[in-house]
C-alpha cells in the first residue's frame, strides 16, 4: 500500500483541544513512520456546517484524485453523510471518531437524534473507522451499526513526564478543559462551594470556547464568594505545568470519547475525581480516583472531600495513578495503530 494520505480536518489544526492535539500528533507520528500526509483544511463550521460550507467541503473533496486514501476527522465526517455517499466509491474513505457527535455532553436534547442519524448514515461509507477509545469503538458497533471488521481503536498517546510532587498546602485542584457546557465546570464549582470549610485552591485551565458558558462560570464563582480560591487560568498551549503544580485532578465532564486530560493527569501521578461517563472509566482505574454520576454536584463534592481530608488515601490514589500513567500508550503506538487501520481502507 502506498504510504500517502489526505487528512481532512475542519478549521484551524492549531486549536487547543484534545481532538486537535490528537490530529497534530497523529500527523507527526505518521510522517515519522514514512507517510506522506497532506492536510486538507475543511471549513470551520463543523459539526454544524452551513449549506455553503457543505458545498465548499464537497468541492474540496472533488479535487482529490480517484483512489486516494482520505482520513476525515469525525468532527466533520459525521455531519456530511451526503458527501460521504458521493465520494465513498471513488475515494478510500476512513473516519477518525473522537466521540459520536450526538453524544456530546453540551448538546441540546433535540439535536441528538439528528446528529446520531447523520453520523450513522455517513459511517456506512467509511472503509475503516478509527475510534480513540475501546468504549467509543464498542458504541459505534452497537449503536451505529459499524461492522467490527472495519473498527479500530487507537488510544491517544502520552509523553513521558515527571511525577507531580503533590505537596501543596493547601491542596491544589486543577481542572483542564475548554469552557464548554460539556466539560461540567459548573458542577465542579457547585461541588467546591459545598466544601468551602476545607482548605483548597482550584485552577480551571481552558479557553472560553463558549463565551456564554465562560461568563456564567465566572458569575457562578463570584456569587459563591469563591473568587479568591477558584482561578481561571485561560487557554494554555501545554497544560503540563499546571498539572505538575497540582495535588489532585478534577473534571466533571458530561461525556468523553477518551479523556486525554485524564490520561495526562495519570501520567503525572495525580489522583482523579471525575464522572463515570463515556470512556472515562476505561482511562481511570478504580484505584486511581473517584468516579461519580454526571451532573451530581453533592456526589462530586463527597468524592473531593474524601481525598482532601485524608492525605493517606490521596497518596494511595496518587500511587495507583502513577502506575496507570506509566502503562499508557505513546504517540508512536497511536500512529502505528492508525497506520494498521488505514491498511484496512484499501
Amino acid at each position: 500500500m502506498s504510504l500517502r494520505l489526505v487528512f481532512a480536518v475542519p478549521g484551524d489544526l492549531g486549536q487547543i483541544t484534545g481532538g486537535y492535539a490528537y490530529d497534530r500528533r497523529l500527523i507527526a507520528g505518521l510522517r515519522a513512520q514514512g507517510w506522506a500526509v497532506e492536510v486538507l483544511r475543511l471549513p470551520d463550521g463543523f459539526p454544524a456546517p452551513s449549506p455553503g460550507e457543505l458545498e465548499e467541503t464537497a468541492a474540496a473533496l472533488d479535487g482529490v484524485p480517484d483512489g486516494s486514501l482520505v482520513l476525515v476527522d469525525g468532527l466533520a465526517f459525521g455531519a456530511m453523510p451526503d458527501i460521504a455517499a458521493r465520494h465513498g466509491a471513488r475515494l478510500r474513505l476512513a473516519a477518525l471518531v473522537h466521540h459520536p457527535l450526538g453524544y456530546d455532553g453540551g448538546l441540546a436534547a433535540a439535536e441528538r437524534p439528528r446528529l446520531i442519524a447523520s453520523e450513522r448514515a455517513a459511517l456506512r461509507h467509511a472503509r475503516a473507522v478509527v475510534a480513540t477509545s475501546r468504549t467509543t469503538a464498542e458504541t459505534l458497533e452497537r449503536a451505529f451499526g459499524v461492522p467490527r471488521a472495519r473498527l479500530h481503536a487507537a488510544l491517544p498517546g502520552t509523553d513521558p513526564a515527571p511525577r507531580a510532587p503533590a505537596d501543596g498546602d493547601p491542596p491544589r485542584i486543577v481542572a483542564v478543559g475548554s469552557l464548554l457546557r460539556g466539560k461540567g465546570h459548573d458542577v465542579l464549582v457547585e461541588a467546591l462551594a459545598l466544601l468551602r470549610e476545607l482548605p483548597w485552591r482550584c485552577r480551571i485551565v481552558g479557553g472560553p470556547r463558549d463565551p456564554e458558558v465562560a461568563r456564567a462560570l465566572r458569575r457562578q464563582v463570584r456569587d459563591a464568594g469563591l473568587e479568591d480560591r477558584i482561578a481561571f487560568a485561560g487557554e494554555v498551549p501545554e497544560a503540563g505545568g499546571e498539572l505538575a503544580a497540582a495535588d489532585l485532578f478534577a473534571l466533571a465532564t458530561r461525556h468523553e470519547g477518551y479523556g486525554m486530560a485524564f490520561a495526562e493527569a495519570l501520567r503525572r501521578g495525580l489522583p482523579v475525581v471525575g464522572c463515570a461517563v463515556g470512556a472515562v472509566p476505561e482511562v481511570v482505574p478504580a484505584e486511581a480516583g473517584e468516579l461519580v454520576p454526571a451532573d451530581d454536584a453533592p456526589a462530586f463534592a463527597d468524592a473531593l472531600r474524601r481525598l482532601l481530608v485524608d492525605p493517606a488515601l490521596r497518596r494511595r490514589r496518587a500511587d495507583a495513578a502513577w502506575r496507570a500513567g506509566q502503562a499508557l500508550p505513546s504517540w508512536d503506538d497511536t500512529a502505528r495503530r492508525v497506520a494498521a487501520a488505514l491498511a484496512g481502507a484499501a
